[in-house]
């Protein structure tokens, strides 16, 4: 007997070439789209649901979030540089360390307080996997904060006006 199917017909993906679309749009005006289509069948869902004071303060927090994103799609990211995004880097490698941290207070807040019949073996037993998450996120922004701090600092030319 044999087993082994054999592939007789040809498969749909070997007739298939993706055409790309005649106007690539820029990803901030796809996520724009992308948003609007889902945000405003929601809200308009659910307007007639909620209260009238709730229903008010959705519809404005909509049309805000639609002022919003339009600003943000008209942003060129091929024209950021990398010294500006420099500030953003500092304060997402500032941000892991913080909460990785925080977390770890957290956590032995926790066990301090209400776990008080685990001994320091037996919390430690019980909560490294947590306890390895926070440190790991702590360590990952302090090489997100070592690789900012070794990157070299070029300022962008400033033109001279005559």
């Amino acid at each position: 007997m044999d087993f082994e199917g054999k592939a007789t017909a040809t498969t749909a993906t070997d007739n298939i070439e993706l055409q790309e679309p005649a106007t690539a749009r820029r990803p901030l005006q796809l996520l724009r789209d992308t948003e609007a289509l889902l945000r405003r069948p929601t809200v308009a869902t659910l307007v007639p649901i909620l209260p009238p004071k709730l229903s008010n303060r959705l519809q404005t927090t909509s049309s805000v979030a639609e002022e919003s994103l339009k600003i943000l799609a008209e942003i060129n990211l091929e024209e950021i540089s990398d010294f500006e995004l420099r500030p953003a880097r500092i304060f997402v490698g500032l941000s892991f360390v913080g909460f990785g941290a925080l977390m770890i207070l957290v956590l032995l807040l926790y066990l301090n307080t209400l776990q008080l019949e685990l001994k320091t073996v037996e919390q430690i037993r019980q909560y490294w996997y947590q306890y390895i998450w926070c440190v790991c996120l702590g360590v990952a922004g302090m090489f997100i904060l070592g690789r900012e701090a070794m990157r070299p600092i070029r300022k962008p030319r400033k033109l001279r006006k005559r």
